[in-house]
């Protein structure tokens, strides 16, 4: 970046302040107003070019611009919510490889809560779940680097490397006096969209989407055109497993829910610009048969799988099981930058068919149900990371609402999963003699069940 002769920027800024000051005089209320928001403008950037001069003038070692300029554009950016970001060359190619799914890394979400890197949840099958990183986390250093101040894509980049590499995780952990160290080898991860799809007692199809990126949709179609061919004169019911779920494109949740709503909308956003305000519809091409469907959410689903859940939970399409979801309801657009490099910024909420947004609230199950894992402790469970956690959050923004029909806890390996399939057996023996009506599915939701020992 070239710099320009010194002094020559403030005289220009003088002889536009003149100006300015001129053509106020005899001006409307109102263009006095813009005018005066320009002039607050024009003395905020004296303010960052004064900072400029000084930091290069007496910093005890010599900054380059572009390193000042990167570091105020990231700080800007970053003040605003935990989702925006200004994506370097490399963290915007980092950002592409995450929508395709495979990357040399470790296999964990992460967020920041409280300006601290906190893990999300491990990936199943990964370097970091199978070394026993547990949800709630924290990431205090990482090679040695404390992440104090860190942004989150910057420790994205720092832990994904080649395969066959070492990183070590400094841990801080709930309960433990001292940082637990980790000393993990990458992987190629390879995020299967849709996995574990398998039938239930020969007629109940489960299937697990793990994230949504390019492809989910279809994976998925095939996914339950296998199932229905391998169950026994086709599936009683479907439960589609959406937990720990933390979300990605929002076309791909689009496409999703338009496999089982045959008409009306799915979901919309809104922004403050037309372009950000934007509507989506089912189509009934393609629609899946109305068979009882039942969604497994928790804590850790995020994002475009609370599209699904809410959009399937307001068309009456699917009872939702399990416990309130993590409430990320905002829309990141990415703009690219010359240079390669990008903005990830915040452009707008969405908002489920008939009006909620999730934003800092999540959805809320039909059906309660809390869950005992066995790799994570029930008071990791505890501390569960949400939207409404993160620092800077944006607020709802609407009314709270009562909720009822939920019903209490029932606790034993993987409650939701039990719960979800006592549900279909039920509901099918009353759907073969009254056809699907989620009337009926409500009704048996809201029924209390026994707790088992």
């Amino acid at each position: 970046m070239t710099t320009r002769p010194r002094g020559s920027g403030k005289a220009k800024y003088l002889l536009g302040f003149a100006v300015l000051a001129l053509v106020v005089i005899g001006l409307s209320p109102v263009a006095q107003r813009v005018a005066s928001a320009a002039r607050g403008t024009y003395e905020s950037l004296e303010t960052f070019a004064n900072i400029i001069s000084i930091v290069q003038k007496n910093y005890v070692e010599e900054v380059s611009m572009e390193e000042m300029v990167e570091g105020a554009i990231q700080g800007m950016v970053s003040s605003l919510d935990p989702h925006s970001a200004y994506l370097t060359p490399e963290l915007y190619k980092e950002l592409q490889v995450d929508a395709r799914g495979t990357f040399g890394g470790l296999g964990i979400e992460i967020t920041l809560k409280d300006d601290v890197l906190t893990i999300i949840t491990p990936l199943e099958d990964t370097p970091a779940f199978r070394a026993g990183v547990k949800p709630g986390d924290q990431i205090i250093q990482i090679d040695g680097e404390l992440t104090k101040g860190m942004s989150l894509m910057k420790a994205v980049s720092i832990m994904r490397g080649p395969r066959g590499t070492d990183v070590t995780l400094s841990i801080g952990r709930a309960g433990e006096a001292e940082l637990i160290d980790f000393t993990l080898t990458r992987e190629i991860i390879k995020i299967k969209s849709v996995r574990d799809a398998e039938i239930i007692d020969g007629r109940f199809g489960y299937v697990r989407v793990s994230q949504f990126q390019e492809g989910t949709a279809r994976e998925l179609t095939k996914a339950l055109d296998d199932l229905e061919t391998k169950s026994d004169g086709g599936l009683d019911g479907l439960i589609m497993d959406l937990r720990y779920n933390p979300g990605g494109l929002l076309d791909q949740a689009w496409r999703v829910s338009d496999l089982f709503i045959d008409s009306g909308m799915i979901v919309y956003t809104d922004g403050r610009t037309e372009q950000q305000r934007q509507k989506f519809f089912a189509h009934s091409e393609g629609t899946r048969p109305q068979l009882p469907m039942v969604i497994l959410v928790n804590e850790g689903s995020a994002s475009a799988s609370e599209i699904v859940a809410g959009a399937l939970q307001d068309h009456s399409r699917a009872v939702v099981v399990g416990t309130q979801t993590f409430g990320k309801g905002s829309v990141q657009t990415i703009l690219p930058l010359d240079g390669a490099s990008a903005l990830r910024l915040t452009t707008a909420r969405y908002f489920t068919p008939t009006g909620r947004s999730i934003q800092a609230t999540g959805i809320e199950p039909d059906v309660i149900v809390e869950r005992t894992l066995p790799q994570v402790a029930k008071a990791d469970l505890n501390g569960a990371i949400r939207e409404a956690n993160l620092h800077g959050h944006m607020e709802n923004n609407q009314d709270d609402k009562d909720s009822d029909g939920k019903v209490g806890v029932y606790d034993k390996q993987d409650p939701q999963l039990d719960r979800a399939i006592d549900l279909l057996k039920t509901w099918a023996v009353f759907s073969k003699n009254n056809g699907f009506n989620m009337d009926v599915a409500k009704s048996l939701a809201s029924r209390e069940q026994p707790k088992t020992e």
